[in-house]
Protein backbone atom coordinates (compact mmCIF):
# COMPACT_ATOMS: atom_id res chain seq x y z
CA UNK A 1 0.00 0.00 0.00
CA UNK A 2 1.44 3.82 -1.07
CA UNK A 3 1.54 6.00 2.32
CA UNK A 4 -0.26 9.52 1.87
CA UNK A 5 -1.19 12.28 3.94
CA UNK A 6 -4.77 12.19 5.41
CA UNK A 7 -6.14 15.82 6.58
CA UNK A 8 -9.03 16.61 8.78
CA UNK A 9 -11.07 19.59 7.58
CA UNK A 10 -12.49 20.17 11.17
CA UNK A 11 -9.54 20.90 12.72
CA UNK A 12 -7.75 23.45 9.92
CA UNK A 13 -7.66 26.87 10.50
CA UNK A 14 -6.30 27.77 7.13
CA UNK A 15 -3.29 29.03 8.80
CA UNK A 16 -1.12 27.92 5.64
CA UNK A 17 1.82 26.76 8.15
CA UNK A 18 1.98 23.60 6.14
CA UNK A 19 2.40 25.37 2.55
CA UNK A 20 5.44 27.54 3.89
CA UNK A 21 7.32 24.90 5.63
CA UNK A 22 6.57 22.75 2.23
CA UNK A 23 8.11 25.08 0.37
CA UNK A 24 11.18 25.85 2.77
CA UNK A 25 12.09 22.51 2.74
CA UNK A 26 12.02 21.80 -0.73
CA UNK A 27 13.79 24.83 -1.64
CA UNK A 28 16.57 24.04 1.25
CA UNK A 29 17.32 20.27 -1.18
CA UNK A 30 17.24 22.44 -4.39
CA UNK A 31 14.17 21.73 -5.33
CA UNK A 32 11.08 23.66 -6.93
CA UNK A 33 9.82 25.83 -4.13
CA UNK A 34 6.14 25.74 -5.10
CA UNK A 35 4.02 24.44 -2.27
CA UNK A 36 3.23 20.58 -2.70
CA UNK A 37 -0.60 20.96 -1.26
CA UNK A 38 -3.41 23.55 -1.97
CA UNK A 39 -5.60 24.97 0.36
CA UNK A 40 -9.09 24.90 -0.34
CA UNK A 41 -11.38 27.28 1.41
CA UNK A 42 -15.21 27.39 1.36
CA UNK A 43 -17.46 29.85 2.94
CA UNK A 44 -17.82 27.00 5.93
CA UNK A 45 -14.65 25.16 6.08
CA UNK A 46 -10.99 24.72 5.15
CA UNK A 47 -8.64 21.63 4.36
CA UNK A 48 -5.62 21.08 2.97
CA UNK A 49 -5.72 19.00 -0.54
CA UNK A 50 -2.54 16.41 -0.74
CA UNK A 51 -1.55 13.72 -3.25
CA UNK A 52 -3.13 10.87 -2.62
CA UNK A 53 -0.50 8.74 -3.86
CA UNK A 54 -2.98 6.66 -5.54
CA UNK A 55 -2.14 2.82 -6.39
CA UNK A 56 -3.71 3.25 -10.03
CA UNK A 57 -1.79 7.01 -10.03
CA UNK A 58 -3.36 8.21 -13.67
CA UNK A 59 -0.33 10.80 -13.44
CA UNK A 60 2.10 7.28 -13.77
CA UNK A 61 0.30 6.04 -16.38
CA UNK A 62 0.03 9.53 -18.99
CA UNK A 63 3.76 10.96 -18.67
CA UNK A 64 5.17 10.42 -21.64
CA UNK A 65 8.83 10.53 -20.49
CA UNK A 66 8.18 8.48 -17.35
CA UNK A 67 9.16 10.95 -14.87
CA UNK A 68 6.91 9.83 -12.30
CA UNK A 69 6.93 6.48 -11.20
CA UNK A 70 6.03 4.27 -7.79
CA UNK A 71 8.90 4.23 -5.40
CA UNK A 72 9.18 3.48 -1.80
CA UNK A 73 5.48 2.49 -1.14
CA UNK A 74 4.97 6.19 -3.29
CA UNK A 75 4.20 7.90 -6.57
CA UNK A 76 7.00 10.30 -6.86
CA UNK A 77 8.07 13.11 -9.78
CA UNK A 78 11.30 13.27 -11.08
CA UNK A 79 11.97 16.83 -11.46
CA UNK A 80 15.01 16.76 -13.72
CA UNK A 81 13.04 14.14 -16.13
CA UNK A 82 9.96 16.52 -16.64
CA UNK A 83 9.13 18.10 -19.77
CA UNK A 84 6.61 20.17 -18.80
CA UNK A 85 3.90 19.00 -20.44
CA UNK A 86 0.85 19.04 -18.08
CA UNK A 87 -0.92 16.06 -18.33
CA UNK A 88 -0.28 15.01 -14.87
CA UNK A 89 -1.73 17.97 -13.92
CA UNK A 90 -4.84 17.79 -16.07
CA UNK A 91 -5.51 13.71 -15.73
CA UNK A 92 -5.29 14.38 -11.57
CA UNK A 93 -8.72 13.78 -9.75
CA UNK A 94 -7.26 15.82 -6.56
CA UNK A 95 -6.01 18.93 -8.37
CA UNK A 96 -3.00 18.01 -6.22
CA UNK A 97 -0.39 18.32 -9.01
CA UNK A 98 0.39 22.08 -10.36
CA UNK A 99 2.45 23.22 -12.42
CA UNK A 100 5.47 25.79 -11.21
CA UNK A 101 8.56 27.57 -13.37
CA UNK A 102 12.12 28.21 -11.77
CA UNK A 103 14.58 26.35 -13.59
CA UNK A 104 16.23 28.16 -15.87
CA UNK A 105 16.47 27.86 -20.09
CA UNK A 106 17.84 29.39 -22.58
CA UNK A 107 15.98 32.41 -23.56
CA UNK A 108 16.25 35.90 -23.32
CA UNK A 109 14.92 37.54 -20.40
CA UNK A 110 13.98 40.95 -21.57
CA UNK A 111 11.36 39.42 -23.76
CA UNK A 112 8.14 39.59 -22.92
CA UNK A 113 5.28 37.50 -23.77
CA UNK A 114 2.47 39.90 -24.25
CA UNK A 115 -1.14 39.26 -26.90
CA UNK A 116 -0.44 41.58 -29.97
CA UNK A 117 -3.41 44.63 -30.06
CA UNK A 118 -3.86 43.71 -26.15
CA UNK A 119 -1.40 47.15 -24.92
CA UNK A 120 -2.29 50.91 -25.17
CA UNK A 121 1.10 52.95 -26.63
CA UNK A 122 3.37 52.85 -23.38
CA UNK A 123 1.90 49.87 -21.40
CA UNK A 124 3.79 47.32 -20.13
CA UNK A 125 1.83 43.99 -19.05
CA UNK A 126 1.87 40.89 -19.21
CA UNK A 127 -0.87 38.73 -20.64
CA UNK A 128 -2.83 37.13 -17.69
CA UNK A 129 -3.59 33.39 -17.94
CA UNK A 130 -4.47 30.23 -15.72
CA UNK A 131 -1.62 29.34 -13.60
CA UNK A 132 -1.78 25.78 -15.19
CA UNK A 133 -1.04 27.58 -18.88
CA UNK A 134 1.00 30.50 -17.64
CA UNK A 135 4.39 30.58 -19.35
CA UNK A 136 7.13 33.01 -18.02
CA UNK A 137 10.03 33.83 -20.19
CA UNK A 138 13.38 32.27 -18.87
CA UNK A 139 12.31 29.63 -16.63
CA UNK A 140 10.44 25.92 -18.05
CA UNK A 141 7.21 25.04 -16.47
CA UNK A 142 7.86 21.80 -14.23
CA UNK A 143 5.38 19.71 -12.65
CA UNK A 144 5.46 19.75 -8.63
CA UNK A 145 3.38 16.80 -6.12
CA UNK A 146 3.69 16.09 -2.91
CA UNK A 147 7.03 13.59 -2.60
CA UNK A 148 5.86 12.77 1.25
CA UNK A 149 10.04 14.56 1.60
CA UNK A 150 10.83 11.38 0.96
CA UNK A 151 14.58 13.13 1.95
CA UNK A 152 13.54 14.04 5.45
CA UNK A 153 13.95 10.59 7.99
CA UNK A 154 11.70 12.60 10.25
CA UNK A 155 8.59 12.71 7.60
CA UNK A 156 6.87 15.34 5.40
CA UNK A 157 7.28 18.04 6.95
CA UNK A 158 3.67 19.96 6.66
CA UNK A 159 2.49 17.10 9.30
CA UNK A 160 5.06 18.04 11.74
CA UNK A 161 4.27 21.75 11.02
CA UNK A 162 0.58 21.72 11.29
CA UNK A 163 -0.13 23.73 14.75
CA UNK A 164 -3.45 21.95 15.07
CA UNK A 165 -2.47 18.16 14.07
CA UNK A 166 -5.13 18.49 11.01
CA UNK A 167 -2.45 16.31 8.62
CA UNK A 168 -1.04 13.08 9.38
CA UNK A 169 0.91 10.43 7.64
CA UNK A 170 -0.99 7.17 6.92
CA UNK A 171 0.91 3.68 6.29
CA UNK A 172 -0.22 0.83 5.82
CA UNK A 173 0.86 -0.55 9.44
CA UNK A 174 -0.79 2.63 11.06
CA UNK A 175 -4.14 1.81 8.68
CA UNK A 176 -4.53 -1.65 9.85
CA UNK A 177 -4.12 -0.56 13.77
CA UNK A 178 -7.12 2.27 13.02
CA UNK A 179 -9.23 -0.73 11.17
CA UNK A 180 -8.70 -2.70 14.40
CA UNK A 181 -10.18 -0.49 16.44
CA UNK A 182 -12.78 0.73 14.58
CA UNK A 183 -13.95 -2.44 14.39
CA UNK A 184 -13.71 -2.97 18.12
CA UNK A 185 -15.49 0.18 18.88
CA UNK A 186 -18.15 -1.02 16.42
CA UNK A 187 -18.56 -4.48 17.91
CA UNK A 188 -19.23 -2.55 21.60
CA UNK A 189 -21.83 -0.25 19.86
CA UNK A 190 -24.95 -1.62 21.77
CA UNK A 191 -22.83 -0.74 25.11
CA UNK A 192 -22.72 2.98 23.85
CA UNK A 193 -26.80 3.12 23.21
CA UNK A 194 -27.45 1.64 20.25
CA UNK A 195 -25.31 4.14 18.04
CA UNK A 196 -21.71 3.38 16.41
CA UNK A 197 -19.02 5.74 18.17
CA UNK A 198 -17.28 7.88 15.41
CA UNK A 199 -14.31 8.72 16.42
CA UNK A 200 -12.35 11.94 15.00
CA UNK A 201 -8.28 12.26 13.73
CA UNK A 202 -7.10 13.61 16.63
CA UNK A 203 -8.59 10.39 19.17
CA UNK A 204 -6.71 8.37 20.00
CA UNK A 205 -7.00 4.69 22.03
CA UNK A 206 -3.87 2.91 22.36
CA UNK A 207 -1.61 4.86 20.09
CA UNK A 208 -4.29 4.13 17.44
CA UNK A 209 -5.37 7.83 16.03
CA UNK A 210 -8.67 7.46 14.04
CA UNK A 211 -8.93 8.36 10.57
CA UNK A 212 -12.07 9.99 9.60
CA UNK A 213 -12.18 12.76 7.41
CA UNK A 214 -15.15 14.11 8.48
CA UNK A 215 -16.70 13.36 12.13
CA UNK A 216 -20.05 12.30 11.61
CA UNK A 217 -23.18 10.82 13.58
CA UNK A 218 -25.00 8.27 11.47
CA UNK A 219 -28.32 9.59 12.16
CA UNK A 220 -27.23 13.41 11.21
CA UNK A 221 -26.65 12.17 7.75
CA UNK A 222 -30.15 11.25 7.33
CA UNK A 223 -33.35 13.27 6.86
CA UNK A 224 -33.52 13.96 10.60
CA UNK A 225 -33.57 10.27 11.60
CA UNK A 226 -37.59 9.85 9.64
CA UNK A 227 -37.38 6.97 7.75
CA UNK A 228 -33.88 5.94 7.64
CA UNK A 229 -32.76 2.43 7.53
CA UNK A 230 -30.48 2.74 10.52
CA UNK A 231 -32.89 4.22 12.53
CA UNK A 232 -35.90 1.86 11.84
CA UNK A 233 -33.38 -1.37 12.04
CA UNK A 234 -31.52 0.18 15.59
CA UNK A 235 -35.01 0.73 16.80
CA UNK A 236 -36.44 -2.87 15.87
CA UNK A 237 -33.88 -4.96 17.02
CA UNK A 238 -33.94 -2.75 20.67
CA UNK A 239 -37.98 -3.22 20.65
CA UNK A 240 -36.75 -7.19 21.44
CA UNK A 241 -36.38 -8.11 25.38
CA UNK A 242 -32.53 -8.26 26.76
CA UNK A 243 -33.01 -12.19 27.35
CA UNK A 244 -33.81 -12.43 23.57
CA UNK A 245 -31.26 -10.56 22.15
CA UNK A 246 -28.96 -13.31 21.07
CA UNK A 247 -26.30 -10.76 19.45
CA UNK A 248 -25.89 -8.86 22.44
CA UNK A 249 -24.97 -12.25 24.35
Amino acid sequence: MNRFVVAEPLWCTGCNTCLAACSDVHKTQGLQQHPRLALAKTSTITAPVVCHHCEEAPCLQVCPVNAISQRDDAIQLNESLCIGCKLCAVVCPFGAISASGSRPVNAHAQYVFQAEGSLKDGEENVLPQHALLRWEPGVQTVAVKCDLCDFLPEGPACVRACPNQALRLITDDSLQRQMKEKQRLAASWFANGGRIPFPSLRSNTNGCPAIINLVADPLSVCQSGFGCFYSVWTDWLLSFPASHRWWAA
